[in-house]
């Protein structure tokens, strides 16, 4: 059974008291990021950074340990075995606790998603029957694993022919939305331009597809690194003229109506000619924009 990675965790899934071999593989691509070194300008060499302490200067490796913060520069110092006395013992078990709806868990708590597999053909079935099982209740299986001498919060679902792991965040790491949006002010709100604002969503309606998104900032970094390796001279381009604050809300809606692209509807024939004979040629077509008397004014 061929991988196209390395797994990334080995260990078991267990759901009651039935338990396979599993291992995890990172469903995230993470070499197409760009990353920088800082380089010494006059020589062309990497810079290092070297750990020292203000008033004393570069210390050694075995003079450095751990702390926590508690206070500005007060810190409780920690000892390796002292961490490590702590460390959760790693049982390599993925515990199926509970079963929730997906729908129920929050996005803000998902953390980073894991292709999940079988170790071998002779766990296949097994994995087979549990991703099936999830399938057909619709639900997520939730529990805890240990990775790393870390305890992880973790959902499993289906996912097409297999099963992706999502970590996910504990609830005291998601800072409530009422910090935040608790001292919005109330808004008089003009049902038109909600209206409009609606149609405009409508019209730009489409399924999910994120291949359709490209990252302009990263392909433009790696065409500035070609040509700079090519020893070309890049002139920075003019920055876009500064836009002022959106006075006529309104006005900006229509216009970003009569820009938005109406996304081509399949219909049947029958019901295409039905609609064609009640319809008068004078009038607009229903969500082609509102009437023609709003989008005039």
């Amino acid at each position: 059974m061929p991988r196209p990675s390395r797994p990334y965790w080995k260990g078991n899934l267990r759901l009651s008291l039935v338990s396979i071999p599993v291992e995890l593989h990172n469903a995230v691509e993470t070499s197409s990021q760009i990353s920088f070194r800082m380089i010494h300008r006059p020589t062309g060499k990497r810079v290092q950074y070297r750990k020292a302490v203000p008033d004393v200067g570069e210390v050694a490796a075995e003079e450095i340990v751990k702390g926590y913060e508690i206070a500005r520069d007060q810190y409780v110092l920690l000892e390796p075995d002292e961490i490590e006395a702590v460390r959760l013992e790693s049982r390599h078990t993925i515990d199926l606790a509970k079963f929730v709806d997906m729908a129920e868990i929050d996005p803000r708590y998902f953390e980073r998603p894991y292709y999940l597999l079988p170790s071998d053909e002779a766990a296949a079935e097994g994995y087979a029957v549990i991703r099936r099982a999830l399938e057909l209740s619709g639900k997520a299986g939730v529990g805890q694993v240990v990775i790393g001498g870390r305890e992880h919060l973790v959902a499993v679902t289906p996912f097409g022919n297999g099963l992706v792991m999502e970590i996910l965040r504990y609830g005291g790491e998601v800072k409530p939305a009422d910090e935040f949006f608790g001292d919005l002010p109330d808004a008089m709100i003009d049902p038109e331009m909600v209206e409009i604002a609606g149609q405009i969503v409508e019209r730009k309606s489409a399924k999910f597809d994120p291949h359709a998104f490209r990252d302009r900032y990263a392909t433009a970094l790696r065409e500035l690194v070609e040509e700079k390796a090519k020893g070309r001279t890049i002139a920075a381009p003019a920055g876009p003229a500064p836009t002022g604050q959106v006075i006529d809300l309104m006005a900006a809606l229509k216009r970003s109506l009569e820009k938005a692209p109406s996304e081509p509807r399949p219909r049947t024939q029958k019901r295409t000619q039905k609609r064609t004979q009640k319809r008068s040629p004078a009038r607009t077509p229903a969500g082609a924009g509102g009437s023609r008397k709003r989008r005039a004014g």
